[in-house]
């Protein structure tokens, strides 16, 4: 693993993971992270007039899943969501947004197989070793009763420049500014995370999303 993240330690300074997880929601939404969600799962949404379950595992402040609820409503389509993370933080953020969020790790989740209708993890992977995210992609598939949709980055040394020299006018804070550099520079290609879907068993199309992004979909069994 490259470094630390404020967002590695589950225990890291509530004001420092406030401020970084403000900071994410604005990038997410500016810069391509709650769009390439959005497209890879809308297509998959049940017809309208359905509803369905949507687990975000490791949801920080909360803002994707709520985005993908706005989504579906245009829809006329019911997403109920919940969240996960390991960070009390940052679960409290999310539970304070509207969003019922859970306490526990994405390498073992507190829930029964098939269980939910959709599972997404957005930018969590990138702060695993190996083994561990191995582990994360077994569990998101176990639980799944529809789809999994994994949004990650993809390094890239342009992405890298580009991000340090926007955090200044977004008025980021300086640990985001850092942690946002370091994530990128975690990235995967899209071979890397291919190789770690199949090292978990599973088989999952992978493409790049704009902006530094990729993208791995695929469908459970019922």
């Amino acid at each position: 693993m490259i470094g630390v993240e404020v967002l590695d330690d589950p225990g890291a300074d509530p004001a420092l993971v406030r401020a970084e997880l403000n900071d994410l929601a604005l990038i997410n939404r500016w810069f391509g992270g709650t769009r390439a969600v959005v497209r890879a799962l809308v297509p998959l949404l049940p017809p309208a007039g359905s509803s369905c379950t949507l687990l975000d595992v490791g949801t920080g402040s909360g803002d994707i899943p709520r985005a993908v609820t706005r989504a579906a409503r245009r829809r006329h389509v019911t997403v109920l969501p919940v969240g996960l993370d390991r960070s009390p933080v940052a679960a409290r953020i999310a539970v304070t947004s509207g969003l019922a969020t859970v306490v526990s790790d994405g390498g073992s989740l507190p829930l029964a197989p098939r269980s939910v209708d959709f599972v997404v993890a957005s930018q969590v992977l990138h702060h695993l070793e190996p083994p561990a995210a191995t582990r994360w992609i077994q569990e998101l598939h176990r639980v799944a009763r529809r789809a999994v949709i994994i949004a990650d980055l993809r390094r890239s040394r342009m992405a890298m420049l580009a991000m340090w020299l926007v955090s200044f006018p977004l008025g980021l804070h300086p640990v985001t500014r850092r942690d946002a550099v370091l994530s990128l520079r975690r990235g995967y290609t899209v071979a890397e995370l291919g190789a770690l879907l199949r090292g978990a068993g599973v088989s999952a199309a992978v493409w790049r999303s704009p902006i530094a992004r990729l993208v791995a979909v695929w469908q459970t069994s019922c």
